[in-house]
């Protein structure tokens, strides 16, 4: 990144303030903040939730003294400067007990992303969002693809970036790594897309 573009729009706090408006007055809207830049998240489809469902029941089965939470803001990147809303987070139950909007992302083990079909998805779920990930030290990053029907699993967090990326088509089994140590049977994937 350039210097320009490292540089915040504004502060974290002014974010909040502005998050928190805009959900206040018009139900839906989800505002993150990466690199200093807003950016709106799309709101789920019918599909979108099933998979997120999907991923629950699979959490639950085989690590019952964890939660997928769903839709939870953190604070993500270097310094914990940004607010990202991963579409969900795996992580102890009572993990963010007592915490406001933005967790602190310590008790993290995995983040869930599901594309959505706005035209940012590419850039924000492929580009921006493992990078921040990675360098909040987030042990694993899953991507679930939609549109190239692909699971993608980040894990070994250095830095800026993840030092493993595994991407398989739907149908394949998929392993996560520790901490989380579950494996993805992923052919019923190919019920929820497009």
């Amino acid at each position: 990144m350039t210097a320009t573009t490292d540089r915040p729009h504004m502060l974290t706090e002014d974010f909040e303030a502005v998050a928190r408006i805009a959900a206040r007055e018009r139900e839906g809207t989800r505002l993150e903040f990466i690199y200093g830049v807003i950016r709106s998240k799309a709101m789920p489809d019918g599909d979108h939730g099933r998979i997120t469902q999907w991923l629950t029941r699979i959490c639950l089965q085989h690590r019952p003294e964890l939660w997928l939470h769903p839709g939870q803001g953190i604070k993500a990147q270097q310094n914990r400067a940004g607010r990202a809303i991963p579409d969900a987070a795996l992580a102890p139950s009572d993990a963010f007990v007592g915490q406001g909007d933005w967790v602190d992302p310590e008790p993290i083990l995995m983040v869930v992303e599901v594309t959505s079909w706005d035209s940012d998805t590419h850039r924000r779920d492929h580009v921006e969002k493992p990078r921040a990930y990675a360098e909040t030290g987030i042990p694993v990053y899953l991507l679930i693809d939609r549109a190239k029907c692909e699971v993608s699993v980040y894990s070994e967090p250095e830095g800026h970036r993840y030092a493993l990326v595994r991407t398989l088509p739907f149908g394949r089994d998929v392993e996560l790594p520790d901490p989380v140590g579950i494996t993805l049977q992923t052919e019923q994937l190919k019920d929820w897309v497009r």
